[in-house]
């Protein structure tokens, strides 16, 4: 006996999980684009005491920081000869494939990759651990840096 499963039920599960969902298309310095939508929901919340008085626009924030590092990944990616439906299809899959085609010998930008995963993803968007200023325009540079430092 075999079960069918509806591409559309898998697609659904694998987003749920945290899968990324990728464009037909592709579109070149989309990762910037994310960033600074990144950096205008900041600019848009309310701060006192610095610390951002509601948490919502700072975790869309840290989601959206973190999708402009997937974004500059596929970029590079791309550039390498992948094709879109090659990207990968989650957190481990981008592991792999940093090491693979971008830091074959640079240990240093798969740790960075390790580090704002854990930040903008499961502390900043998922569990919403951050307000501080300080610590979100921290994070939020060390997003642009990784961008800067795999896109030309």
């Amino acid at each position: 006996m075999s079960i069918r499963i509806d591409s559309d039920v898998i697609e659904s599960i694998q987003l749920s999980m945290g899968a990324v969902k990728h464009s037909k298309t592709h579109t070149e310095r989309e990762a910037y684009r994310y960033m600074e939508n990144a950096k205008g929901l900041l600019r848009a919340a309310a701060i006192e005491d610095n610390i951002y008085l509601d948490k919502k626009p700072v975790r869309e924030a840290f989601g959206t920081a973190y999708l402009a590092i997937l974004e500059a990944i596929n970029e590079v990616l791309i550039k390498k000869g992948l094709t879109v439906k090659e990207l990968p299809k989650s957190v481990d899959g981008y592991r792999a494939a940093l090491q693979k085609y971008v830091s074959v010998n640079n240990g240093k930008l798969l740790r960075e990759f390790e580090n704002l995963y854990e930040t903008l993803h499961i502390g900043g968007y998922y569990r919403g651990l951050f307000r501080g200023v300080p610590l979100v325009k921290d994070a939020m540079k060390a997003a642009d840096a990784f961008i800067k430092k795999i896109l030309p």
